[in-house]
């Protein structure tokens, strides 16, 4: 029963119901996902599995818009990122040119450093 469910079981059905609607391509134009903190209530596993799925239909020509407030998952998943503060775009851009301390400063008001990832390369911010 969905009902009894964990939050993050209940979180992988609605992604399940999503990707059944923009499964096959549609005569009807485009396909774009909309997830708004899709791994909020996921373990590290159904992350990657999500980022996966994610990167694959991507891959199949399915466009995504994903809000994230961990920048470092951002970072990994997005080709290109856009930074929001009080409603108004501070950066937009590839993670490269997003992830950088003064960026992070004016938006989320900590210092940041930025390395590569070791697997990935993408940027991490580390507080």
């Amino acid at each position: 029963m969905y009902t009894e469910l964990s939050g993050g079981e209940k979180q992988r059905v609605q992604l399940a119901r999503i990707l059944a609607q923009v499964w096959e391509p549609s005569a009807f134009g485009p396909r774009y996902l909309l997830l708004d903190e899709p791994t909020a209530s996921f373990d590290l596993a159904h992350q990657q599995m999500m980022f996966d799925i994610l990167r694959q239909f991507a891959r199949d020509g399915v466009g995504g818009l994903v809000v994230l407030h961990d920048l470092n998952l951002a970072a990994k998943l997005a080709d290109h990122m856009i930074m929001l503060k009080d409603g108004h775009v501070i950066a937009s851009g590839s993670p490269e040119d997003v992830m950088t301390p003064p960026i992070i400063r004016e938006v989320f008001d900590v210092d940041a450093l930025i390395a590569e990832h070791p697997r990935s390369g993408a940027p991490m911010a580390i507080l």
